[in-house]
């Protein structure tokens, strides 16, 4: 075989950081990145961003160097992404802080609230149903973390992590604080309306496990390859017909039931912020879809039916 030559410069300045002799043509951009690391033992392979160009998208671990538009020699832009952190750590402290949070206002602790022993705990049973179903979520989603979730990319930048625990324990905070506030007033039409919340809660955070292994055996075999998701005989992935994120439209009813359920402004705001969000990201992952294959569902929508 003919061997390849790379040369890796730094995408701002374009100084030639290092270059690789008889490197074989069927490397990939994840061996380049170990090679590279043994040169510069601080830039591990999660923070390098490598690319074909300097504005360009950082290159996938799995593409093949003579798979690339490059020559025998291959001139190649390192980025340093900063200190990384795991997808799976990010979650679990992103989940963990709203499930123990919530208990502090829900057990009413003196300095919360300032209350004496008389009213440590609501007359209303609506609250500890809350409760119940907002642990309920966030256990679900930590067990999905180390049991279910495949990530395509194994790190996000470890600044990125404050940002994160502020929006999801800042708003577990405030919803708290109102949901188990002495104050507090349950929903107007009662029982009826508390039974039919919990019913499309549950319904919802059934959905959304079930998407999510859907999801997760598409690369059961360690593969990080990209696949079309398609329904299976579980029906709760049916929604796959009509939409390419149903695991966000199942999240998003899940926070509309537990507003419902809860009667509370902080709870709706919260998930109309979570919509705002969600769609965002159901877009971006439906115009990748679209643009990754030829044969992608037509009539799929990113995230509501029919809708949008």
């Amino acid at each position: 075989f003919v061997s390849s030559q790379v040369e890796i410069l730094d995408w701002e300045t374009k100084k030639q950081l290092c270059f690789l002799d008889k490197v074989e043509p069927n490397a990939t951009i994840r061996e380049i990145r170990l090679m590279f690391h043994k040169l510069y033992p601080r830039w591990y392979p999660a923070r390098q961003s490598i690319k074909l160009d300097p504005k360009g998208k950082s290159l996938r671990d799995e593409e093949i160097l003579q798979h690339l538009p490059v020559g025998t020699t291959a001139t190649l832009y390192f980025k340093d992404l900063g200190p990384q952190i795991g997808w799976t750590t990010v979650f679990l402290i992103e989940y963990a802080g709203p499930l123990f949070i919530y208990f502090l206002f829900y057990f009413r602790m003196t300095f919360v609230y300032g209350l004496d022993e008389r009213f440590t705990s609501s007359p209303h049973p609506v609250v500890n149903l809350a409760c119940i179903c907002h642990s309920f979520h966030y256990i679900k989603r930590l067990i999905e973390t180390v049991f279910v979730h495949r990530f395509s990319r194994g790190t996000m930048p470890l600044r990125n992590i404050v940002k994160n625990c502020l929006y999801y324990w800042g708003f577990a905070a405030w919803l708290a604080y109102y949901i188990n506030h002495p104050l507090y007033t349950p929903p107007s039409y009662g029982k009826k309306q508390i039974n039919f919340a919990v019913i499309m809660f549950l319904l919802c955070e059934a959905g959304n496990f079930s998407i999510h292994v859907a999801l997760s055996d598409l690369r059961r075999n360690g593969s990080k390859t990209r696949k079309i998701p398609y329904p299976t005989k579980n029906p709760f992935t049916w929604l796959f017909f009509f939409v390419s994120c149903p695991n966000y439209t199942y999240e998003v009813g899940t926070w509309i039931s537990f507003t419902i359920m809860t009667q509370c402004v902080p709870v709706g705001l919260f998930t109309l912020l979570c919509f705002i969000q969600m769609t965002i990201w159901a877009k971006d992952k439906h115009c990748t879809y679209l643009r990754e294959f030829k044969d992608y569902p037509s009539h799929r929508m990113p995230i509501i039916p029919f809708l949008l």
